[in-house]
């Protein structure tokens, strides 16, 4: 099975450009459910949600509509601030000078049990399909060892953790391997990825297509725009993209080799640029011959 759907169903592009005009906040998700079967939840690399926020999306949502929950920024050794925490780990949490949170095991642990404990709705619901960890490119093979993850993944097992590298040292010839080696060792998912073409650049990873376990693929599709990747400042300049019928075609081929090694396979799109990414989502399951979605 190949789910389709976008990183969000939240950004502002989104509400600028795709959605009806009229349509409330609270009525955006329900609608978004109308066109596609899942959804990354982008706001939870911010913040940990209320349970009663999550509840609500598992009560909205069709009964077959499931949750990529991408894992608090923190977690994903991103720059975060002391109040980006839940109250009750503030006062324990460390600090650098700058008041950014360092990461640390017993915080680790403790941000994953709060997690865990405000997607139980969704788990309840049999409707959260993996945990999205989107790591810093800071995170680098000289600096960092994947063995740093593994309290995680296993912390919120058997939930699946789905982890995309962002430096591009981690498939170098000598460590391709045992990278992804490591991530079918740990139950992890690789996520792969459509991003520009360059070898140039650490950050923009090589189109790497590999299963680590055999009941879950992750291809994430970032757009190929090279330029607004180098040099953009906002989250549209770097990832706005609209995808041809040809790039999309090549993409669904891509999910279903995956699909030929993985009983299920999750397509994101990530293009963020007014309604490009629910465009392009939207003519991917035409192509695939999926068309509107049932209810």
């Amino acid at each position: 099975m190949i789910v389709v759907g976008t990183s969000s169903w939240a950004d502002p592009g989104f509400v600028e450009e795709w959605y009806p005009p009229d349509l409330s906040a609270r009525d955006r998700l329900p609608w978004y459910a109308e066109h596609f079967e899942a959804v990354e939840v982008n706001s939870t690399f911010y913040a940990v949600p209320a349970r009663s926020t999550v509840a609500r999306w598992a009560q909205i949502t069709p009964e077959d509509f499931t949750f990529d929950v991408k894992l608090h920024r923190v977690l994903s050794r991103h720059s975060a601030p002391l109040d980006s925490l839940p109250k009750d780990l503030r006062t324990k949490a460390k600090t650098t000078d700058r008041g950014r949170v360092k990461l640390d095991k017993r915080l680790c642990d403790a941000l994953c049990d709060a997690i865990l404990e405000a997607v139980e709705p969704l788990v309840e619901a049999g409707k959260l399909a993996t945990f999205l960890l989107q790591l810093s490119p800071a995170f680098r093979r000289r600096d960092e060892r994947l063995d740093s993850l593994a309290p995680l993944v296993k912390r919120l097992a058997p939930h699946p953790v789905a982890i995309e590298l962002r430096h591009r040292g981690w498939l170098d010839e000598k460590c391709r391997d045992r990278t992804l080696g490591w991530m079918s060792e740990h139950g992890a998912v690789w996520v792969c990825t459509d991003a520009p073409e360059s070898s140039k650049h650490v950050t923009i990873m090589p189109p790497v297509d590999a299963v680590t376990r055999d009941d879950l693929a992750y291809l994430r599709a970032h757009g190929r725009n090279a330029h607004g990747w180098m040099h953009g400042r906002s989250v549209a300049e770097r990832f706005g993209y609209r995808y041809d019928d040809a790039e999309l075609e090549e993409l669904g081929r891509r999910a279903e080799e995956l699909a030929g090694k993985a009983s299920n396979v999750r397509m994101m799109f990530n293009n963020n640029r007014g309604s490009d990414a629910p465009d392009a989502a939207g003519r991917m399951r035409e192509l695939m011959g999926q068309g509107a979605v049932a209810r």
